[in-house]
């Protein structure tokens, strides 16, 4: 069973409204957490708010910042000094905010002709030249596997490899189901290799679509339903039973579900929530 209180909205599942609708938005579900985008069209982190002014919101809502999501291509060499001043300034914006971690997201790229090998020692580095940053912060780096196929990052049993040797204690894995599920790991395999404290964050989302598991994408990824392809519940209960008690997240990149009306998408969230927390 997991307590509605670990449950919480990535701003993907909405992103028309601003940042006080969506923190009323979340508030109005019973809900107090949430996750924060650097990707959002035409919008910034905090759209036009001040720092400052996103404190007093997260106050006057009950709003807890889970993470920024993300640090993209956080893995490409080439980048890293780029990628370094990148994450200062979203380590400063989450220090005042009092949010508590960044996503890491690999390069997601068909053109990437890196060999495994190559991959894995830039991602080390990567890790290893971000360490004091976040160590110095108190901050967290979630690493979050995508698992397409042209993804550098797509097994969570090499992310957490990757971490082992960067031999900092401040990065931890993001389980997301959707890329789980296209990913190359079993559930035998996680099962034992996970340890609780691998994991900072779940990321939840369904897919129903008939169509070969090779061609989802993120436009497939809607409310969990029971018609859900992913496992979604299979794994959530895996990850209760290795002892997880950290936060569940909804991340549906779908249209169809960013375009409902409000009561409408209301509704569907309390409906997933229910289905899931069972």
């Amino acid at each position: 069973m997991i307590e509605r209180s670990r449950i919480g909205l990535n701003r993907i599942i909405y992103p028309s409204l601003n940042l006080e609708d969506f923190f009323k938005f979340t508030a109005d579900l019973g809900l107090s957490k949430v996750e924060l985008r650097n990707d959002l069209p035409g919008k910034g982190i905090i759209d036009s708010y001040s720092p400052e002014q996103v404190k007093d919101l997260s106050k006057k809502y009950g709003i807890e910042i889970l993470t920024i999501n993300a640090l993209q291509k956080f893995n490409l060499g080439k980048f890293l000094p780029q990628l370094i001043r990148e994450l200062k300034e979203l380590i400063n914006l989450c220090l005042f905010m009092g949010c508590k971690a960044i996503i890491l997201c690999p390069n997601n790229d068909t053109n990437d002709l890196r060999d495994s090998e190559e991959i894995f020692k830039e991602t080390v580095k990567a890790l290893k030249t971000f360490a004091p940053i976040f160590e110095e912060s108190g901050l967290f780096g979630y690493i979050e596997p995508v698992g397409f196929k042209e993804s550098s990052l797509n097994s969570i049993i090499t992310a957490l490899e990757t971490i082992r040797e960067s031999g900092c204690p401040n990065y931890k894995i993001v389980h997301d189901t959707f890329h789980h599920h296209l990913g190359p790991d079993t559930f035998d395999v996680i099962e034992n290799k996970y340890i609780p404290s691998d994991i900072g964050l779940v990321h939840i989302s369904g897919v129903e679509s008939s169509i070969p598991i090779e061609q989802y994408r993120d436009n497939h990824r809607i409310l969990v339903t029971a018609q859900d392809r992913l496992e979604n519940k299979k794994q959530i209960e895996l990850l209760l039973k290795l002892g997880y008690k950290g936060d569940f997240s909804f991340e549906p990149f779908a249209q169809e579900v960013q375009c409902m009306e409000i009561e409408e998408i209301k509704s569907a969230i309390n409906e997933s929530i229910e289905y899931i927390i069972k």
